[in-house]
């Protein structure tokens, strides 16, 4: 495997469990056992009903682009513009956000509702990061 030039996030105490998730291309969120609210991102506590700890639940991945920016100069080395950025919302709660990048699409392609499932990109041997792309039809 080539290692990908990309910056490559840092678990911490908190996001661990998400990357080790991701690393085993699985994406999990935590959610919280009393009020069933998914905390993301994630918090030590569910900010709805105080309770901890919280559980990390396999999501379906499956969400909606609900806004986005076209990248059209070099912010970030290794990012060759043109990519796109996206607020995606999941489906499994109203309000529940990932920023994201879409991929396996053409930037003029990403629009305000255009259905989206994640996909996961090996950078490293330990690291995979959660992308989205179009759906698939099934």
């Amino acid at each position: 495997m080539t290692v990908d030039p990309r910056p490559i996030p840092v678990p911490d105490l908190d996001t661990a469990p998400y990357w080790g998730a991701a690393r085993g291309h699985e994406l999990r969120l935590p959610r919280c056992p009393a009020c069933s609210t998914f905390v993301f991102p994630p918090k030590p506590r569910c900010p709805r009903c105080l309770t901890q700890p919280l559980e990390w639940v396999r999501v379906s991945g499956r969400g909606t682009v609900r806004s986005f920016v076209i990248m059209r100069d070099t912010f970030i080395k290794h990012f060759p513009p043109p990519y796109s950025v996206a607020e995606v919302e999941l489906e499994e709660q109203p309000g529940l956000v990932l920023y994201t990048n879409i991929i396996e699409c053409d930037v003029n392609d990403v629009r305000i509702g255009l259905p989206v499932e994640v996909t996961f990109e090996d950078r490293s041997p330990e690291v995979s990061v959660p992308q989205f792309r179009p759906r698939r039809k099934t």
